[in-house]
């Protein structure tokens, strides 16, 4: 099948998904078959349709049915293979422009509840006293009871200026509260530094959207111009579910002279690029760790990579989530997009991290300091129904491996979100054990260089 695409090609990884992005004008494809199975499936599929429509107990819609079947088919290739409706296909659009018109709160589902992860610092939401853990019960008067996570995010989206009621339970409130809230513009800030120690720095890098690299650029600017020069630097990128693949490739260009970043590998020509580092007018030798877990995923993971097989950075922490296969997201006639797995990509080394992940340099797990371990039991790419193997494997040996979903108390910290979502503090980091042990690495490496 011929792509078409515009005169760019934009590269994207969005949470948990590492995909190239074309934009097209729609498809109009035609859909008589090129072979005789072919023909023949799709008469199938035909008669199908028309039985259930006449004969099945209840009226169904025609358009519903075609969607499903659709879907059904695109994700049993594998899970990150899906046909997108119209309003989420819309909504993963928004989500790398930078900024929206919203009420500023990261939500996630917890134990089947809308959840407040944290609200964005300066945000209506923020303003108005929203605070993590929080649980929605209502946006607009209506239940969020099996609401879908992109529904609820795309009712609390919209103009600057327009009010959005939540209704929230409390810990501690005796009944539910409402709150009025004016949507206002969100920036969406996915660098954030501090420094730790005179001499020592931390960025965290939440996402790569468009601007990722220019606000690193400015933040190493802020930490490289102290009164202490910058003696090491700690780069966190855990929960990071990944981004832009341009921002990824330029990110770990900051930190690299020469040789290759990352290369992808499809079955088609088209689809297999390297791409190289380029010579840094600025050289930043002080030595880096790099943070990962396993939420760390897609442009996180060709990050910790690409300085980890360059021996440019340690990496440590878990491994990371194994998310290494590519996609195209293509525009369909009314509104819908097609995601579709079109490649792998592969280390400078050339390890495939598909299913396998960044494994770090050094084992640390998490847990908040003076309490007890937080075991972060993620999903990883490997446990998802379908997933792809490493490498291509021949047709008769590809087997298909079912494994339910883990338990949603496993999943990482509140704590751990809330400092990635959150405004940048001190005693919040300090309380963290794998920021502190990439610290002493740093200090440590320091007082023998200067034997």
């Amino acid at each position: 099948m011929t792509i078409k695409k515009r005169r760019y090609i934009k590269f994207w990884f969005v949470p948990f998904i590492v995909f190239v992005f074309w934009v097209g004008t729609g498809f109009n494809h035609d859909l008589s078959a090129s072979n005789e199975e072919t023909y023949k499936g799709l008469k199938l599929f035909s008669d199908v349709i028309e039985l259930v429509e006449k004969n099945y107990v209840d009226q169904v819609e025609t358009k519903e049915l075609i969607e499903k079947a659709i879907q059904g088919m695109v994700f049993s290739l594998d899970p990150h293979s899906s046909l997108l409706p119209p309003e989420a296909f819309e909504e993963l659009q928004i989500d790398t422009h930078g900024e929206f018109g919203g009420i500023g709160i990261v939500i996630t589902m917890r134990k089947k509840v809308l959840t407040v992860i944290s609200p964005i610092e300066g945000t209506p939401a923020y303003k108005a006293g929203i605070k993590a853990g929080d649980i929605i019960i209502k946006i607009n008067k209506k239940s969020t009871k099996d609401m879908m996570l992109w529904e609820a995010v795309k009712i609390m989206r919209g103009p600057k200026g327009a009010e959005v009621v939540i209704t929230i339970v409390r810990k501690g409130l005796s009944k539910p509260v409402d709150f009025k809230l004016i949507r206002d513009i969100i920036p969406i800030e996915s660098v954030k530094s501090i420094v730790l120690k005179p001499g020592y720095g931390y960025i965290r890098i939440t996402n790569f959207q468009d601007n990722t690299t220019e606000d690193l650029e400015l933040a190493l600017k802020q930490l490289e111009s102290g009164d202490i020069p910058l003696k090491g630097l700690v780069i966190d990128l855990r929960n990071n579910p990944g981004g832009l693949l341009n921002q990824a490739i330029e990110v770990s260009d900051l930190f690299l002279q020469q040789g290759e970043i990352v290369s992808i590998k499809g079955r088609l020509k088209t689809h297999t690029k390297i791409f190289n580092a380029h010579k840094n007018k600025i050289k930043r030798n002080y030595p880096i760790v790099v943070l990962i877990n396993g939420g760390s995923a897609s442009a996180s993971e060709i990050v910790a990579g690409a300085l980890q097989d360059h021996k440019r950075a340690l990496i440590l922490g878990t491994a990371s989530f194994g998310k290494g296969s590519v996609q195209t997201v293509e525009t369909l006639r009314d509104g819908y997009g097609l995601k579709y797995t079109i490649a792998r990509y592969y280390t400078p080394n050339g390890r495939s991290i598909q299913a396998q992940g960044i494994v770090p340099d050094i084992e640390v797990k998490y847990k908040i300091i003076n309490e007890e371990n937080a075991n972060e039991g993620m999903l990883k790419e490997k446990d998802l129904k379908n997933h792809l193997k490493a490498e291509p494997l021949e047709k008769d040996s590809i087997e298909t491996e079912s494994i339910e979903q883990k338990d949603e108390k496993k999943h990482p910290s509140m704590h751990l979100l809330e400092t990635k979502h959150g405004p940048l503090k001190l005693e919040k980091l300090q309380s963290d054990n794998q920021i502190m042990r990439a610290l002493e690495i740093l200090m440590g490496y320091e007082i023998f260089k200067s034997m």
